[in-house]
């Protein structure tokens, strides 16, 4: 509520409280002066004697009032009843002298704060009886003028009054309804800072726990790349490093020293570009069908195995992070296939087939039951759970077939998506 509000509100409680006193006071007034005190009719003492109840009247319900003031001007049996005996005061009165009329004029300011529903009409009808009795000459009536007079009198105050109290309580109405209206939007205002709130502790959340999958996904791709490069690096210098110590001249010893040498330096090369999450040492200078010949024809050589790569359909430059992809499996595979596989053959096949690139690696070894690669995954080693993650990664899909004695096949299907995507 406004300040303005609030000051309306006092002088309307103002006017309820003082009202009557000063209506009643320029009644006896009016009503006093023109006749003088002494020589008035006989109705004085019983005139003198209302008033006097009218004001006995008025300090009580002041009194009531005020022991009532928190409660607000809300009607109730005991507002109906001293309005009720108001009125009966006043008629007399007016009936005495039609100038306490202005007394009885009280009961229109006060009967929707006195009396509850639709009696209130009734009251602002007596009360407009008792007023258009004055003005029509004051009661009793003595001709058929006064009577008409009076008739027109009483439907043009109480129509008027009736108008006045039905704009009033609609305005109390809409006074309501904004009171409920603001409320409810009060509500609806704490409701949405509580889910704002909420929003916001739920977006810290998010953040730290998409920080936490960073950081997981993070350990993830330097595990799988240690794995596909130092590690297999490493076994591939332990391999040479084993061929010198059973070497049967200097000259077989340098060559495999050589290699050795060769593979510690790539190995390096791969540690430095994983940290920096860089493309594979192969794909730095070349496309990925080169870079899968090389790859494969080194490993032949360093393995002893026959090692073949084939490409079909029109090679297209790939998005840096899908050649990686099928470079990592690849490797991975090789790896596989010479520690595991003891093949005699290997054969990689690329495949650009419309929006898709298919990698295919089979090799002639021992073969392995499928079911049986979680339990291996899991005592160490990345092997096919890591090439299939990072299939996935690229939206791809990673299959694999085999059996004891019949080699595998491994087959990788991704979306081909060009450099310049």
């Amino acid at each position: 509520m406004t300040a303005a509000d609030n000051q309306l509100d006092r002088r309307m409680e103002q006017l309820h409280t003082w009202g009557p006193y000063g209506l009643l006071g320029i009644s006896v007034v009016l009503a006093v002066v023109p006749t003088g005190l002494m020589d008035g009719p006989a109705e004085w003492p019983a005139a003198g004697a209302l008033v006097l109840a009218a004001l006995a009247l008025q300090f009580w319900w002041h009194g009531t009032r005020s022991r009532r003031a928190n409660r607000g001007r809300t009607p109730s049996r005991t507002g109906t009843a001293y309005y009720v005996v108001r009125w009966a005061i006043a008629f007399v009165l007016t009936w005495i002298n039609p100038f306490f009329a202005f007394y009885a004029a009280t009961g229109y300011m006060d009967a929707d704060e006195l009396i509850p529903g639709m009696w209130r009409r009734l009251g602002l009808f007596a009360s407009a009886v008792t007023v258009a009795g004055a003005q029509a000459g004051g009661l009793p009536f003595r001709s058929w003028v006064q009577w008409a007079g009076f008739a027109v009198l009483l439907v043009a105050n109480f129509g008027l009054q009736a108008l006045v109290a039905h704009a009033t309580e609609q305005e109390e109405q809409r006074s309501r309804e904004r009171a409920e209206t603001i409320t409810a939007l009060e509500r609806t205002n704490t409701a949405l800072q509580q889910a704002l709130d909420e929003n916001a502790a739920l977006h810290a959340q998010l953040l730290v726990q998409a920080r936490e999958a960073g950081v997981a996904d993070e350990r993830r791709r330097l595990a799988a790349e240690i794995h596909d490069t130092l590690a297999q690096g490493l076994t591939g210098i332990i391999a040479q490093l084993q061929v010198v110590a059973n070497a049967p001249d200097l000259t077989t010893a340098r060559v495999h020293l050589g290699r050795a040498s060769d593979l510690a330096r790539h190995s390096l090369g791969e540690a430095r570009r994983s940290v920096h999450n860089l493309a594979p040492v192969a794909l730095e200078n070349t496309g990925l069908p080169q870079a899968l010949k090389n790859t494969v024809t080194e490993w032949g050589e360093r393995t002893g195995v026959r090692a073949e790569f084939t490409l079909t359909g029109a090679a297209e430059q790939l998005h840096e992070e899908v050649a990686a992809t099928l470079l990592r499996i690849v490797q991975e595979a090789l790896s596989n296939a010479s520690r595991h596989a003891r093949a005699t053959r290997v054969g990689v096949t690329l495949s650009y087939l419309g929006d898709e690139v298919i990698l295919d690696i089979r090799d002639d070894g021992r073969g392995f039951d499928p079911v049986a690669v979680p339990e291996r995954t899991r005592a160490g080693g990345f092997g096919l759970d890591g090439m299939r993650a990072r299939a996935e990664r690229v939206a791809g899909a990673l299959t694999v077939e085999s059996e004891p004695g019949h080699g595998t096949a491994l087959s990788a299907r991704v979306p081909l998506v060009r450099h310049d995507s």
